[in-house]
């Protein structure tokens, strides 16, 4: 009996192959899951793409947008009504309220001697012009001055204390003041001094002018219209209830200058 060996140049039968398109029994939950995976890939890609489009669309928007999530705000910054009040009105500074004008007649003399007797003397009238002012020095004033309140309809109210009025200035009108008489005596005797006198007779004049303005209540006038003026300034600048208390008289003022 013949054995069967395997014959070499007998063609053998190709291993069998699974083909992936094959019809094949999966389990449902890998089938489940490859759809999962599916679908969460795509997702991903859609809101990628919507990011994207937003971000070209948005620009600079969304960056400064960021910049601005990120920067902390700064603090918030209180203003002193006290301290505005007094800004403003110590911008006017000297406020002049009242206005005292004069024509005085100067009478001044200097006398020659000799020994214990007069032997020469020179006069000198003057007809001064003058002008004195007065008025309140609003840069005196401190926030201690003013203080805020509510009013009876809900506003915004100040209340305001002046400083005492002063005399501001007082001057002669050069240009319009001059010497009305200058002479010498007999044989113009008496000594050339009129640079002096003219000098001595001006300073007389200031005097005598300063004297008749506070006379003439200048002090109490300038207190009533420098409370008028500040009123009005106070107004003007938004505040709808404005209190101004004016200070009493100065009394050592006019004597001072005096």
């Amino acid at each position: 009996m013949k054995s069967r060996l395997p014959d070499p140049y007998r063609q053998q039968p190709a291993p069998l192959k699974r083909d992936r398109f094959s019809k094949t029994k999966r389990s449902p939950i890998f089938r489940s899951l490859q759809l999962l995976a599916i679908a969460m890939t795509g997702g991903a890609v859609i809101v990628a793409s919507l990011a994207g489009l937003a971000f070209l669309r948005s620009g600079s928007r969304f960056i400064e947008g960021i910049q601005l999530a990120l920067t902390p705000k700064p603090p918030e910054e209180t203003v002193d009504v006290r301290t505005v009040v007094i800004e403003q009105v110590q911008n006017v500074s000297e406020l002049t309220t009242a206005v005292f004008t004069m024509e005085a007649v100067v009478p001044a003399q200097s006398d020659r001697k000799l020994g214990e007797y007069t032997i020469g003397q020179t006069n000198l009238l003057y007809v001064a012009y003058g002008e004195v002012r007065a008025g309140v020095d609003l840069a005196e004033m401190s926030t201690a001055d003013v203080s805020t309140f509510t009013a009876a309809d809900g506003g915004q109210g100040v209340r305001l204390v002046l400083p005492p009025p002063q005399l501001l200035d007082t001057k002669i009108d050069v240009e319009r003041s001059s010497v009305y008489d200058y002479s010498r005596g007999w044989f113009n005797l008496g000594p050339d001094r009129a640079p002096e006198l003219q000098d001595l007779a001006q300073r007389e004049a200031l005097t005598k002018i300063e004297q008749a303005a506070c006379e003439q209540d200048i002090l109490g006038q300038a207190n009533d219209r420098a409370e008028l003026v500040v009123r009005e300034l106070l107004e003007s600048t938004g505040f709808e209830t404005v209190t101004v208390e004016p200070s009493p008289n100065d009394s050592t003022a006019c004597q001072t200058a005096s």
